[in-house]
């Protein structure tokens, strides 16, 4: 089994393998050029994403500052968005569902070490897969180091769930959407 292999099934794994070197150097270049780029140029910023991600849906939506491990190992579904200064450590597998939204500073952590510090010198890692559920929203300054499922407001650190969305939330904001079209 490679390192890779290891790494993105969660079991321990030695990150500075030639291999896992070279993916994290191809991903800080891809995040780099992302972070670079301005507001005129949200074409190249989907397309860099969608060159990063393992895969990403219809409609994302992320503003720099944008950092990851890997990128490949993210998997996002449509209308996903992450406000300025996500933070995705990606040595295993994330999923992010349909209609999820990240406030700012939002962080999601799969990455762990061993708390032996003996076996911590020796440069062993592991990681947890993270899934994110449909139509979730994360609140600013999150870190998220569990699942978090569908339907529901999740905030803090660490993240947990506050509250379901309900019907309530969608009559109110439907209802505040009609007003402000009634309003043009």
């Amino acid at each position: 089994m490679t390192e890779k292999e290891k790494m993105l099934a969660g079991k321990l794994y030695f990150a500075e393998d030639e291999e896992l070197s070279g993916l994290r150097r191809r991903a800080r270049n891809l995040c780099h050029e992302f972070n670079a780029t301005n507001e005129d140029e949200k074409p190249r910023r989907r397309e860099i994403i969608r060159s990063l991600f393992g895969h990403i849906g219809r409609n994302p939506g992320i503003h720099p500052s944008f950092h990851c491990d890997y990128g490949f190992p993210i998997r996002a579904g449509d209308n996903f968005y992450a406000n300025y200064d996500c933070i995705i450590l990606d040595v295993c597998p994330v999923t992010i569902g349909d209609n999820v939204m990240f406030g700012p500073r939002v962080c999601i952590y799969t990455a762990g070490h061993p708390l032996d510090a003996e076996i911590r010198a020796t440069g062993i890692e592991f990681g947890k897969p993270v899934t994110i559920g449909n139509n979730v929203v994360i609140g600013s300054g999150s870190v998220v180091t569990k699942d978090i499922p569908a339907n529901v407001i999740a905030a803090g650190n660490p993240c947990r769930i506050l509250r379901p969305l309900t019907e309530e939330d969608r009559q109110y904001w439907s209802r505040l959407r009609r007003e402000t079209e009634n309003a043009s």
